[in-house]
């Protein structure tokens, strides 16, 4: 696990809502010193449906599942995330609940990204920490552009 082979992966990654960051490798060097790499079982919950929790998450390996859960055990799916993608970006631009609860299907390894630790980035790094929420911006618009395109509700 190293921060290498996610940018690699982030980099890479074709998907309509991909994390774009103009990094060079040293940035990336920089953002994984503020990052907590973690391994997740298949099941475990990294967010939780409604919680103030304040992370983004970068997945490296494994699948990630990105539901709302309705009424009961009934769970409305929104993506299927696999490796290079983000999941939990809107935590960096608010203090609003989360809007869905994120679980990993297999075995999975993320890097994490608290509130806590972006703010120091942004103390010691600015331009880098501009660039993150640049990056995590755009992923958003292009969610938010995707979820009413299919008529599912974006708040």
């Amino acid at each position: 696990m190293n921060i290498d082979q996610l940018s690699e992966l982030v980099q890479s990654l074709n998907a309509d809502d991909a994390l774009r960051p103009r990094f060079s490798r040293e940035d990336w060097k920089m953002l994984g010193a503020f990052m907590q790499c973690y391994q997740l079982r298949a099941g475990d919950v990294i967010i939780r449906f409604r919680d103030m929790d304040r992370a983004l998450y970068l997945l490296e390996s494994g699948s990630l599942q990105v539901y709302v859960p309705d009424s009961g055990p009934v769970r409305r799916p929104v993506a299927i995330l696999r490796p290079g993608s983000v999941v939990g970006e809107p935590s960096l631009f608010g203090d609003t609940p989360r809007m869905a609860q994120v679980e990993a299907m297999s075995s999975c390894v993320v890097w994490a990204l608290t509130r806590n630790r972006f703010e120091e980035l942004a103390a010691r790094q600015p331009d880098l920490a501009l660039e993150v929420l640049r990056a995590c911006g755009a992923v958003m618009a292009e969610r938010m552009r995707l979820n009413l395109e299919r008529g599912l509700p974006v708040a």
